[in-house]
């Protein structure tokens, strides 16, 4: 498999249109070639090629900040005397100034295939810039780690955000060049817009199903995005951030495992099975013990879960549900202690006066959903199986793979 990035390096016919035109490059630490070269320096090393600026998105274009929603400063690039612009610090969208520095725009930027993962929406915003400046964007395709599958809620209108570009379900199965043609078409952008292909990619094939096992090597496309396995839970463990429970940060399996100093994993987990047996299909779940070294009860003991997807022989692409297994582990809690302080009160990517919970479910569903005593697992479905069928056949047509 190649990725969109190696395929503009090797064929001199696909950058033929870059003659002659200021090239600016959107990219962050995963943004490398199956030998780890950088795509700034591998860009940089093309005679034909004349690049003028670069972006960096959350996290930086070399990957400077570890911990969440820290900010990154614009600089100069050291080897290359070009402006990095920093798209997660002063500004979230490129201002006029940034904008004059280039003609096209390259994005290689690795997603995880979620909604709430910063760098689609950061996708969203230079691509309404290139649009307004007369700019031309392409994209160099990346695999989707998380492969195909569609679930959770569609983001409802009114709560858009850094974390929620638009009606999107939380696990979309798309590309980022693929979801580039969605947002053309739902935000009706007049834009120049390319897709650098990947070649020979099949999201559908064992035991990859989107990522390439054993061909390529996983570089973190965020500080805590450290393999795959994390790709897969992150549409289901990226709600944590909005909960009073530990994500994992601060430990070496981050956004694979849930837990706190003050629940019982082993109840958790009983109570979970017993609940909704359906959603704990497709992995394996393991009650474990485990001390943050920062972030939420650092250098606490929390009892916890860690949700496990390596072995083959126990992952099942289609029977895993992310985002309604998290979605559970919340409910057993609740329904364990019925006066556990779970949702976290916090400005959450900037939004004020909204439960980060629901900044990043795109709406209150979920929450009141956990938080009513009386609701079962067919009542969430109801909800959210409307909202998984309608984007498989909306997004059908933005598939170029």
């Amino acid at each position: 498999m190649k990725v969109g990035l190696e395929r503009l390096l090797a064929d001199p016919a696909l950058r033929a249109p870059l003659a002659g035109k200021r090239v600016a490059l959107l990219a962050h630490p995963a943004s490398v070639t199956r030998d780890l070269t950088h795509a700034l320096d591998a860009l940089a090393a093309c005679g034909d090629v004349r690049l003028t600026a670069a972006f960096g998105p959350q996290h930086g274009m070399r990957g400077d900040k570890q911990d969440n929603m820290i900010e990154s400063p614009d600089y100069d690039d050291p080897a290359l005397g070009i402006p990095v612009f920093s798209l997660y610090g002063e500004f979230r969208r490129p201002t006029g100034q940034m904008m004059s520095t280039f003609d096209v725009l390259l994005v290689d930027l690795q997603d995880l295939g979620c909604r709430i993962y910063t760098f689609i929406t950061t996708l969203l915003y230079v691509m309404e810039a290139c649009a307004r400046d007369g700019k031309a964007l392409w994209v160099l395709d990346r695999p989707n780690p998380a492969g195909r599958p569609i679930e959770g809620l569609s983001l409802r209108a009114g709560w858009e955000s850094f974390v929620g570009a638009g009606p999107l379900p939380m696990r979309h199965g798309l590309t980022l060049g693929e979801l580039g043609f969605w947002f053309m078409e739902h935000f009706k952008l007049d834009l120049d817009y390319r897709v650098i292909e990947m070649g020979d990619y099949r999201p559908d094939d064992a035991p990859g199903y989107g990522w390439p096992i054993g061909e390529r090597t996983w570089v973190n496309p965020s500080p805590n995005a450290p393999n795959l396995f994390m790709a897969r839970a992150y549409a289901g463990t990226v709600m944590l951030e909005g909960t009073t429970l530990s994500e994992g940060r601060g430990t070496t399996r981050p956004l694979e495992l849930f837990g706190a100093p003050d629940i019982d994993a082993q109840r958790v987990l009983a109570e979970m099975r017993a609940f909704a047996p359906d959603w704990v299909q497709g992995c394996r779940l393991r009650a474990i013990s485990f001390e943050p070294t920062f972030h939420k009860h650092v250098k606490t003991l929390c009892s916890g879960v860690q949700i496990h997807t390596e072995d083959p022989a126990h992952y099942d692409h289609a029977a895993f549900k992310p985002w309604r297994l998290q979605a559970l582990a919340f409910k057993a809690i609740r329904r364990l202690y019925p006066d556990y302080d779970l949702w976290r009160d916090f400005p959450y990517e900037y939004e004020l006066g909204k439960l980060a919970i629901d900044v990043i479910n795109g709406g209150p569903s979920l929450r009141e959903w956990v938080d009513d005593a009386a609701s079962a697992p067919g009542d969430l479905d109801a909800l959210t199986r409307p909202d998984e069928l309608a984007w498989q056949g909306e997004r059908q047509r933005r598939l170029i793979y």
